[in-house]
């Protein structure tokens, strides 16, 4: 009885012995492949950006004038003041390598700082949306929350609150709409979005 078992441990150790072997070396290409990509992007030379997708800051379709004297609103206000003042872009899900790639390596410092810009923007648009929606501007805070979603916003919780003010108003049709979008934003939080909004309210 013993000689069975002990046979079928030698033979589970070779094939586990395989199997990590396998994997080490799996994990020395990604690596090699991975350096290797990254010493092409850093020999990018510098390239132009004026396809880049800038964003801008709609104020006149925006509800500046609510509660504008509130600390809360008047800061929301600053930033998005501020941030106007400088380019924003959507480099959601695009790694720094990728980055250097298609547009060089010189220029990384200032797309990771349009990149900085954009994720203060969507951060600031839900605050605000979630700020005017408490106090009971609910048509206001749509709107900004819509225009967060029209930058392909990956903030699960402009989603949520949108689809709750569309469900509340009887816009179903409005929630199914959100879910294309959601599924065509190039992030690993779109998956769970998605499932949000097609098992919406019961989320």
């Amino acid at each position: 009885m013993k000689f069975p078992f002990f046979a079928s441990f030698i033979v589970f150790c070779i094939w586990l012995g395989y199997e990590l072997h396998k994997h080490k070396n799996m994990e020395a290409k990604k690596e090699q492949a991975f350096w290797e990509r990254e010493a092409a992007a850093n020999s990018t030379r510098r390239k132009p950006l004026d396809d880049l997708n800038y964003i801008q800051i709609p104020f006149d379709s925006l509800p500046m004038e609510i509660l504008a004297d509130a600390p809360a609103v008047a800061e929301y206000h600053e930033t998005l003041r501020v941030l106007a003042e400088s380019p924003i872009v959507n480099f959601t899900g695009i790694s720094n390598t990728d980055l250097k790639l298609m547009y060089g390596a010189p220029n990384i410092d200032l797309l990771s700082r349009y990149d900085q810009s954009y994720t203060t923007l969507v951060r600031t648009l839900q605050n605000w949306g979630e700020y005017l929606y408490e106090k009971g501007y609910v048509d206001e805070a749509c709107r900004i929350l819509e225009f967060a979603v029209e930058t392909r916003t990956d903030i699960s919780a402009t989603y949520k609150l949108l689809a709750s003010i569309y469900f509340d108003r009887g816009q179903a049709d409005q929630i199914r709409q959100l879910i294309p979008i959601a599924e065509g934003l190039n992030t690993s939080l779109s998956g769970n979005i998605v499932s949000m909004l097609e098992n919406f309210p019961n989320n």
